[in-house]
């Protein structure tokens, strides 16, 4: 009988459609290109978590798309419920403990400066705290990675801002957890504007 995996890697993705996905960054880039980065930020997001030794769920945030560059052979396709980020989240990692999930670690959808690596260093850093964080460079997380439920980390919390990651780390004063290293996500034309990888999107001037 095969055995269960232990690991389970959340992803949270909106569903990319044209004026409804990145518009902190369609303010500068406009709708078309800001949909086009988003869709490339998915592939990378693919291809560092295809290959993964875990249990892949991918949460949308308006409806499941059967279709599309999730392969349904390797990610479980769910949808997000809650009333805001924190409560998805928490419903997320809940589902995930009381399906038998030992570590469980969430990201996005929009972090080019993500590997596979990284990913598996992070569950490997599961074995020995009980909660690990990816500091981003906003003020926010990339990643949190859990070992049991912690529900109190995702209320009380003005998510989207740079206040985040702060309050977070303020309920885990008492607790086992690690921080990882720094890192950028998208969300702005200035977090992109000087990677060489999307300068191939602007070939108009902005």
């Amino acid at each position: 009988m095969k055995k269960k995996p232990t690991n389970l890697l959340l992803i949270f993705t909106r569903n990319p459609e044209l004026g409804k996905c990145k518009t902190r960054l369609a303010a500068t880039t406009g709708d078309k290109i800001a949909l086009d980065i988003y869709k490339f930020l998915l592939e990378h997001t693919v291809a560092i978590t295809r290959n993964l030794k875990a249990e892949k769920y991918v949460y949308y945030s308006e409806e499941i798309w059967e279709d599309d560059v999730w392969d349904s052979k390797l990610y479980t396709k769910k949808l997000q419920e809650g009333i805001d980020l924190g409560e998805r989240m928490k419903n997320a990692f809940n589902e995930g403990f009381k399906s038998g999930f030992e570590r469980i670690i969430i990201i996005g959808s929009d972090m080019y400066d993500l590997s596979h690596e990284d990913l598996n260093s992070a569950f490997e850093k599961l074995n020995h705290h009980d909660v690990i964080v990816g500091p981003a460079q906003d003020g926010g997380y990339y990643l949190l990675g859990l070992k049991s439920n912690q529900n109190e980390l995702f209320s009380n919390k003005a998510w989207g801002t740079g206040t985040v990651l702060k309050h977070t780390l303020e309920d885990l004063n008492e607790t086992n957890y690690s921080l990882i290293d720094e890192r950028n996500d998208v969300d702005v034309f200035e977090d992109i504007k000087d990677i060489k990888v999307f300068q191939h999107f602007f070939k108009i001037k902005i």
